[in-house]
């Protein structure tokens, strides 16, 4: 199996590890009202289920980053050149380097050194933005980006465009649909409501304002946090369903070292 090959393998590896984390998301609201994001499900993971898991997510979530970002930066997707492709690709380039960062979490609980989450993260991002110069601007465009990606993601659950990328076979299937409108558009008012957060924590000046999924969730009442939690664990199932049958142009690894070695000085 040559670089191109295994690249793509431990992609999918990512999609089953995003999955399993949105799962696990879920669950814990579903079972307990307790409300996690990625981070803290990773650290949920840690305690219960051992490092073994963790190592093997992180490695799905480099393989996935790196493979997002070459989208952004060769087009392996085979994105329009126009200004859809363009959004799509730089929307390749944020999920590329969040998963990045999802993996260095992981390989931080891995060694035992902590990357679960220990409180309100966003809430610490928003106070260093706020210290900088024109942070609270940086805050305010943060939170409408985060408010813009939830609109497409309901978006893509009332079009049915995540199906585009799906082996024909599969994409078809209507419980896939029922699956992916489901859970796009539960992931999609997650979205929305960090992305209010941030918007006002920019507007007020006030860090305390700002949350991510955790805060999002533990904002919904009942029965809302129930409907979008279920709404994750369908997310989380397609993106199961995504780890076997999404069609993945595979990176030239190979070619881009050697192209990379022949430009070297000898």
């Amino acid at each position: 199996m040559d670089a191109s090959a295994r690249l793509t393998t431990l992609t999918r590896v990512g999609f089953a590890a995003r999955g399993l984390l949105y799962i696990v998301i879920a669950v814990l609201v579903l079972q307990s009202g307790r409300t996690e994001d990625p981070s803290g499900a990773m650290g949920y993971l840690a305690d219960g289920a051992g490092k073994w898991l963790l190592a093997l997510m992180a490695a799905g979530f480099i393989a996935y980053g790196i493979w997002r970002l070459s989208d952004a930066a060769l087009n392996v997707e085979q994105h329009e050149d126009n200004a859809k492709g363009l959004r799509q690709r730089l929307g390749a380039a944020g999920s590329g380097i969040v998963h990045l960062l999802l993996a260095w979490q992981a390989v931080k609980l891995v060694q035992g050194s902590g990357g679960g989450s220990g409180g309100n993260g966003a809430q610490e991002n928003a106070q260093t933005a706020l210290q900088l110069p024109g942070g609270q601007l940086m805050l305010v465009i943060a939170g409408l980006v985060l408010m813009g990606a939830g609109a497409f993601q309901l978006y893509k659950a009332y079009k049915t465009s995540f199906c585009e990328k799906l082996e024909p076979g599969i994409a078809n299937r209507e419980w896939v649909k029922i699956l992916g409108r489901v859970g796009y558009s539960a992931r999609g008012v997650v979205f929305l409501i960090s992305g209010y957060f941030v918007l006002k924590a920019g507007i007020k000046e006030q860090s305390g304002e700002a949350g991510g999924m955790e805060q999002a969730l533990a904002w919904l009442t009942n029965p809302w946090d129930v409907i979008v939690a279920i709404g994750l664990l369908m997310f989380g199932v397609f993106s199961l369903v995504e780890a076997r049958y999404r069609v993945i142009h595979s990176v030239p690894v190979d070619g881009l070292a050697r192209e990379a070695r022949s430009k070297l000085p000898l």
